[in-house]
């Protein structure tokens, strides 16, 4: 059995195909979730809080990411596995961005990675996709920005706000994304 891939979750968008993404942080709900029929796993930065009893996602290190994304990885067989870039892991520039997210696809096996931000990651997005890197994109409320926001805030509810999460998804999707 092979896996999904970036190209078949974009046929899949194509033709109007649902696509359900659900998060896994260990072998064992990877394997049922991948015998379920679920074609994308997360493996979320929200791990921190989940798996190891931090108060948010900030504390993540790419090596407890890669940890899990390994066991998510060992637990499917087909479906495509997303490992989230934790805070700091692509924020400091284009080249950490790129080695980091090598090591989660080289060392983990993840087929793709995720990152939080619209215009502002948009060059960081595009150097890792010029590299080989799938990206997904997050926008909205994104935990990796608690403290700039104040908490866990719901996001886009003015129109003004709303006009950003807008032009910041156009930016990420000129990205490559």
């Amino acid at each position: 059995m092979t896996r999904i891939t970036i190209h078949d979750l974009k046929a899949m968008k194509r033709r109007g195909e649902k696509i359900v993404m659900l998060t896994a942080y260990d072998y064992s709900m990877a394997r049922l979730l991948d015998e379920a029929g679920i074609p994308v796993l997360l493996v979320g930065d929200s791990l921190g809080m989940v798996m190891l009893g931090y108060e948010t996602t900030l504390p993540v290190t790419v090596d407890e990411m890669l940890h899990h994304v390994r066991a998510v990885v060992r637990g499917s067989r087909r479906a495509h596995v997303v490992a989230d870039m934790p805070f700091l892991s692509y924020q400091t520039g284009p080249e950490d961005a790129v080695r980091n997210a090598g090591r989660l696809l080289k060392e983990g096996g993840a087929q793709s990675v995720k990152l939080e931000g619209g215009s502002e990651v948009a060059p960081i997005v595009r150097r890792l996709v010029q590299a080989g890197i799938p990206v997904m994109g997050h926008l909205g409320l994104t935990p990796q920005a608690i403290h700039q926001l104040g908490g866990y805030r719901v996001q886009g509810r003015s129109r003004e706000a709303a006009l950003k999460l807008l032009h910041d998804a156009l930016a990420l999707e000129e990205a490559g994304v």
